[in-house]
């Protein structure tokens, strides 16, 4: 896939933020695999009727930074178009891809909840549920 504009020029930055900081410790202590291997199965693999569902990985990458950020789900899905690196950690391009809107990471979380996955989230995760 092709490097955009925008990307390089964040890349080429000279000063990292806090929160490029703060998502660099997360991407790195974050079992990502476990966490998606906990989900799977509970997770739709086709849209059936509508839109097919938004990747497994995307939507876990923006309910982490939603909760590292105390972040609504509204917030959160401004804080995608307002910011390259909370961007970057979904892994979303806007020249490529849409956001995820809010009533989608609403369907994500209650998804979580009524599996009871939330808590297995954090644990797995390292964090104190």
């Amino acid at each position: 896939m092709q490097t955009s504009f925008s990307e390089l020029e964040y890349a080429s930055k000279k000063k990292l933020t806090r929160r490029d900081r703060f998502l660099t410790q997360i991407e790195a202590v974050t079992p990502w695999a476990i966490l998606e291997q906990t989900i799977t199965p509970f997770y739709p693999s086709s849209g059936g009727r509508g839109r097919p569902p938004i990747g497994l990985s995307r939507m876990l990458r923006m309910y982490i930074a939603q909760q590292c950020f105390g972040l609504s789900d509204e917030g959160i899905e401004d804080a995608l178009y307002d910011s390259q690196a909370i961007r970057r950690f979904v892994g979303i391009d806007l020249g490529r891809d849409s956001a995820p809107d809010a009533t989608t990471l609403l369907g994500f979380r209650h998804l979580l909840e009524s599996h009871q996955l939330t808590e297995s989230v954090f644990v797995a995760g390292g964090a104190n549920p």
